[in-house]
């Protein structure tokens, strides 16, 4: 595997918690290729590069496991996996079309006077983030949060819960879950423009929803699900084009 430090990960300006700066650093290395398929990653050299302990390092292993980013080998650590775009497409689009059958569902029923509040309470943290029109450290732990709880509210108001289990099988995929954030915070311009645009992108869902206009919301959260990601520039070696305007 080539030294993390050798790639831009190590001079991430530590805009997360240890653990999701980890995690994120990670995601983009395997999606770039500087950590080659198959490669054993160092638990020691990537704690080192990255500027924290193992104990995050070993965390992080276990969780883009989960993911199906990274396999285990055996009791030497784990490698990355190859993942393909076909793959990375795939997965995204099974999650947008159940994610945007959740979004019709709730449009076509209405909702209620309390979940409209939870609704409204969820957006209005994405406002707080991105009305400085900047990014600022600790925003990434923000929007992490923020937009698990904006994906998690969609799928507990929807009212079936099939919907939930099929997408938590389909979170085992690479990059397919709504926490599989991969960014570069080298880039802060770019990737405001990135995660504000996932924010709009709640707005017109939310919009849509209360509008009762149940075809308009499950195509824009469809829509949303094809930039699930990351930045398009991350994905380049994969020759994955990711839409601008739709994001996690």
């Amino acid at each position: 595997m080539q030294d993390p430090s050798d790639s831009d990960a190590n001079v991430d300006q530590r805009p997360t918690k240890p653990g999701q700066h980890v995690i994120i650093s990670l995601r983009r290395m395997i999606a770039q290729g500087v950590i080659q398929p198959g490669e054993r990653i160092a638990e020691v050299a990537t704690a080192a590069a990255l500027g924290v302990s193992r104990m995050p390092v070993r965390t992080a292993l276990r969780a883009l496991e989960a993911e199906g980013l990274v396999t285990k080998l055996g009791g030497r650590g784990y490698a990355a996996r190859a993942i393909t775009a076909s793959e990375i497409h795939g997965a995204i689009e099974v999650r947008g079309v159940l994610e945007g059958l959740a979004a019709r569902r709730i449009a076509t029923q209405g909702l209620s006077s309390l979940d409209e509040q939870r609704f409204a309470a969820c957006l209005t943290q994405g406002d707080a983030i991105f009305s400085k029109g900047c990014l600022s450290d600790g925003d990434l732990d923000r929007f992490h949060a923020y937009n698990l709880a904006f994906h998690d509210l969609l799928i507990d108001i929807c009212g079936n819960p099939s919907i939930g289990q099929a997408l938590a099988r389909n979170n085992h995929l690479p990059f397919a879950s709504a926490s599989a954030l991969a960014v570069d915070w080298n880039d802060r311009p770019a990737e405001f423009a990135h995660l504000e645009a996932a924010h709009r992108a709640h707005c017109a869902v939310v919009d849509a929803i209360l509008r009762r206009a149940p075809d308009e919301a499950e195509r824009v959260m469809r829509n949303h699900a094809e930039a699930a990601v990351g930045s398009a520039s991350i994905f380049r070696r994969l020759g994955i084009g990711l839409g601008a305007s739709s994001t996690a």
